[in-house]
């Protein structure tokens, strides 16, 4: 009978065997999907004619599921085996949404005006892109005779064929008339002060005539720091750093980030930095850095305002002070140089999206009409925020950050699907994965399915389904919970009670005039307890000490 050397590790016999191959299957399976879903993403973004007909519920459908898998393979692959695995992928996914122009949104577009606009000198919240001030400016790329938005004299959005010369003897117009790529040419932008120096800081490290490219690699890049941090941060904390793959191989962040380039992405790495700070107890400096990350993240995007309740459980004041003091600063230049227009089409934006009258709000819309749904929404928010504020964990911020953010967005309902990215970053921090059913409710009910196509009611539809599947999720984990805390409980062990009969010591009568052995004539002898007398009896007699 043959037999091989014995094994180097201790206990590797065939158990030990059977788990690392075990391992190494599920850690492939893990970079089978990882590969699976960059390449659905690469083509989509090169638009392959195959998809076309099935777009964009196949892109959907085949995406999540291919996430859902994969995470659940690397959370059960060992984290010095799991880590390298879920960064590689991260980086695959963002490369293969760089590899097509932004699908679905041209928001990227006024990205890099904005960043043109400031790099030249000029305040981004002074002009709208159509305005004659900015006319040097234009360039065939982004100003294309076939763009999909167009200028009239008389400063409306429409179709090139549609625009009319001013009548003789008519002002002219501010705006120059032209098409372009940037959306609501005719409005100031909307994007806070640290998305502008962003902008700015990509257009001046773009080489000329780069197109979108430059924006795009910043978003991946973005997205990519981000999922460093997660895995550094997670681990300094003592949490799973395999958490991290609900981020780096979420379809919202790959295609969100590397190939729309949306601003939320910074905003979410700020973000992640600001709570994991404030999460290690420590000084004032700490908890003043922690809070000056989340003012920054604030003035990128207004979304991560929602996070604060949840930071103001430990040194409240010094958190509002340098979050408050860090936007603060970035906007005042702006608020001095063009006053009141540093708010930009953040107003009509509000109004034109349904928002004021209530139209938006989904699903409170089902139960509350018209304006009346706009004041249930503030009221919900307002007691989601008051309970986390009162509840939160300030060791674990993002908690309750995920509760409020998660809360807003089935409270707002919102169409656009990159707005659920910061939620990712906190599911990533949490490890309640259930909450990501908020971020894939409108991929899995756009409302154009497939071509021809209309699905009614797709909005109420995705987020009623994502909030049944939330609660869901919490019904289970408190059935977890009990079961655990039932299970650790300690049962009380009833002791007997020992009970010593009483042992009787016979009196010994000493005759008159005689001395016990043992005594000093003239010396009284103590009482002996009975007890002591039996402890005698049973007790053996002590060694004698040995001779030297």
């Amino acid at each position: 009978m043959l037999t091989g050397p014995p094994s180097r590790y201790p206990g590797a016999g065939t158990a030990g065997s059977v788990r690392f191959v075990s391992e190494r299957i599920r850690a492939a399976g893990a970079a089978v999907a990882a590969a699976a879903l960059a390449t659905l993403i690469l083509l989509s973004v090169r638009h392959y004619s195959g998809l076309a007909p099935f777009q964009p519920l196949a892109l959907n459908v085949g995406m999540w599921p291919l996430f859902a898998v994969g995470a659940w393979l690397v959370l059960r692959v060992r984290a010095r085996r799991a880590v390298p695995l879920i960064l590689l992928g991260g980086i695959a996914i963002q490369l293969a949404a760089l590899a097509g122009p932004s699908l679905g949104s041209s928001d990227l577009y006024r990205y890099i005006w904005d960043g043109r606009v400031q790099a030249a000198g000029i305040d981004p919240y002074r002009y709208a892109p159509g305005a004659r001030h900015l006319a040097s400016l234009r360039d065939q790329y982004l100003w294309p005779s076939d763009g999909q938005y167009c200028v009239g004299y008389n400063g409306a959005t429409s179709r090139l064929s549609q625009v009319k010369r001013p009548r003789p003897g008519r002002r002219p117009s501010a705006l120059v008339p032209g098409c372009t790529r940037i959306n609501l040419p005719s409005v100031h932008t909307i994007y806070p002060p640290v998305a502008e120096a962003y902008f700015t800081a990509v257009d001046e490290a773009a080489p000329a005539e780069s197109g979108s490219l430059p924006i795009q690699a910043a978003g991946a890049l973005c997205a990519i720091a981000t999922s460093f941090l997660l895995v550094t941060g997670l681990r300094r904390l003592g949490r799973d750093p395999r958490l991290a793959v609900l981020w780096a191989w979420c379809p919202v962040v790959g295609f969100q980030a590397g190939n729309g380039a949306h601003i939320d992405v910074l905003a979410a790495f700020l973000t992640v930095a600001a709570l994991l700070t404030l999460a290690r107890p420590g000084g004032r400096l700490r908890t003043a850095s922690g809070g000056l990350l989340l003012g920054l993240a604030i003035a990128t995007k207004i979304t991560p305002i929602l996070a604060g309740p949840a930071v103001l459980r430990r040194r409240p004041v010094t958190v509002i002070a340098a979050a408050a003091g860090a936007t603060g600063v970035v906007y005042l230049p702006h608020v001095i140089a063009v006053g009141h227009r540093v708010i930009g089409f953040l107003p009509e934006y509000l109004t034109a999206d349904g928002y004021t009258n209530g139209h938006r709000f989904q699903l409170l819309g089902l139960l509350v009409p018209g304006k009346w749904a706009t004041l249930a929404a503030l009221a919900v928010l307002a007691s989601v925020a008051l309970a986390v504020l009162r509840r939160a964990d300030p060791d674990r911020p993002w908690q309750g950050a995920l509760v409020m953010t998660g809360a807003a967005l089935a409270v707002a309902t919102p169409s656009l699907l990159w707005y659920p990215m910061l939620l990712v970053a906190l599911v990533a921090l949490d490890g309640r994965a259930e909450w990501l059913a908020l971020a894939a409710a409108r991929y899995f009910t756009p409302v154009h399915p497939l071509p021809d196509v209309h699905l009614p009611g797709a909005g109420p539809l995705g987020y009623g389904a994502a909030v049944l599947i939330i609660f869901a999720g919490w019904l289970i984990r408190r059935r977890t919970w009990q079961a655990a805390a039932h299970d650790m409980a300690v049962p009380e062990v009833a002791v007997p009670e020992v009970t010593v009969p009483e042992v009787a010591v016979p009196e010994v009568a000493v005759p008159e005039g005689t001395v016990p052995e043992g005594t000093v004539p003239g010396v009284a002898v103590p009482e002996v307890a009975a007890s002591e007398v039996v402890a005698s009896e049973v007790s053996p007699a002590p060694r004698s000490a040995p001779v030297a």
